[in-house]
């Protein structure tokens, strides 16, 4: 059986750990290695986007990372409980035409007891930013 650590349940210092593994695995856009970290059948809200597995995110990633250039992000963990962790983010990308963005949101995240995420919810908000105006 497959495990990511920390399991829950979760304490300060393991909820830290497990925003900061999603936040090193996400910059490493790298979508198959971001996908091992959620459960074969992972439930997701992206937006307005519902993905659900393992193939389906690896697809939406790759399509989120050949329009997201330079992407860069930032997460930070906001509370958590045993097995939940809510983080508050925030990321920066340009897009091809060169226009730059960031991103705000949060996260709910749920895990099953091997460490996997199980189910994913986003709120995410785009503003369009200067190049000048990145701070990530």
């Amino acid at each position: 059986m497959e495990k990511k650590y920390p399991l829950p349940p979760f304490n300060l210092e393991t909820a830290k750990q497990k925003v900061q593994l999603a936040e090193d695995g996400w910059n490493s856009q790298n979508p198959e290695k971001v996908a091992l970290a959620y459960t074969v059948d992972s439930e997701w809200r992206n937006r307005t986007t519902f993905i659900n597995g393992r193939e389906q995110i690896i697809s939406f990633l790759t399509d989120k990372w050949k329009k997201e250039l330079s992407y860069k992000l930032k997460k930070e963990l906001w509370a958590f409980s045993e097995n939940r962790i809510a983080v508050r983010f925030e990321y920066e990308y340009h897009n091809a035409e060169g226009r730059w963005f960031r991103a705000y949101g949060n996260e709910n995240w749920e895990f099953d007891e091997n460490g996997l995420m199980q189910k994913r919810y986003a709120c995410i908000n785009d503003l369009e930013i200067q190049e000048t105006e990145r701070y990530l």
